[in-house]
């Protein structure tokens, strides 16, 4: 188990060995979720991105209507 302490500025360290594992690297962006009352932290990166795929349950129709968009401004 890794440990580390919260700053006087709200700052966390991520403990190098977690970093390594989890290819955080200087500009990885990092989500916070709050689940059953306890906090996750989560690189956001090409996996996490293709997981919330169809998380709003529009069967893609959002989809389809930006690429009908970009297709109608590119005729123009």
């Amino acid at each position: 188990m890794e440990y580390s302490k919260v700053t006087e500025k709200g700052q966390l360290v991520i403990p190098a060995a977690i970093r390594r594992k989890f290819g955080i690297k200087k500009g990885t962006r990092i989500a916070f979720l709050e689940k059953d009352g306890k906090i996750i932290i989560q690189p956001i990166d090409k996996d996490y991105i293709a997981s919330m795929a169809g998380i709003l349950g529009t069967g893609g129709a959002i989809l389809r209507a930006l690429m009908e968009d970009k297709k109608y401004e590119r005729e123009l």
